[in-house]
């Protein structure tokens, strides 16, 4: 039993472990853009970009990691941005992780870009804090058609694309937490997502590609947003 959280435990930490230098943070970046793309132009994901249109904020995660025999987890890190309620500009992005461990018949892995679609001011409340756990004092459906009696009234719609084969595994559940040095190291000063997210006290043009795509994809009026490389 100890060998198997421990081998959990390992495999959280190679998938949500810290980007050594400022490189790889725009690296994750700039796959969240990427990812966001992906979700612009799969057939499968009418029913997110209708949703986006009315997203509170958006946190891309471009890799989440699965597996497991019995025991799993998964984890992966990505960047919020959150939606001006008035201008509608999106946000430079904060860095964030997002993991759990599940238990159940679950076999085999799986590699998966996901998007959560903030609702909810209470969602975006909840992310602003240092960790909160999905599921728990908010309510958490899946995209795109987010079936259920929670659906309509959801704080946190989530939608993903996979290869792989994976069984038993939810976001629900799932810890998201900032990733406070991560900020810092983009920033280059010590900030919180509340002052980057809700203040716009620091931004990075390096970004801005990301900001783009995000706020084509989530416009009124769909429009093509550019596929080239920032």
């Amino acid at each position: 039993m100890k060998r198997w959280f421990s081998a959990v435990a390992i495999m959280l930490l190679l998938l949500v472990r810290a980007p050594a230098v400022a490189g790889e943070l725009q690296d994750l970046v700039n796959d969240a853009r990427s990812t966001v793309l992906d979700f612009s132009v799969d057939p499968n994901l009418e029913g997110f970009r209708e949703i986006a249109k009315r997203a509170k904020a958006l946190l891309i995660i471009p890799r989440l990691g699965k597996g497991g025999l019995i025991f799993g987890g998964s984890g992966g890190s990505g960047v919020l941005l959150a939606r001006e309620p008035q201008s509608g500009t999106w946000s430079d992005p904060a860095f964030y992780t997002m993991s759990s461990v599940t238990v159940g018949a679950q076999i085999g892995g799986q590699v998966a870009q996901v998007i959560l679609v903030v609702m909810s001011e209470r969602g975006l409340d909840s992310m602003l804090a240092s960790s909160v756990k999905l599921g728990t004092s908010l309510e958490v459906a899946a995209g795109p058609v987010g079936t259920g009696t929670n659906a309509a009234s959801a704080d946190i719609l989530s939608y993903s694309r996979s290869k792989g084969l994976f069984g038993g595994a939810t976001i629900e559940g799932a810890w998201v937490a900032e990733r406070e040095g991560w900020n810092a190291e983009y920033y280059g000063q010590s900030v919180r997502p509340v002052e980057i997210l809700r203040d716009r006290k620091v931004s990075n043009p390096q970004a801005d590609a990301l900001r783009e795509v995000v706020a084509k994809v989530t416009e009124s009026v769909p429009t093509a947003p550019n596929v080239s490389s920032p």
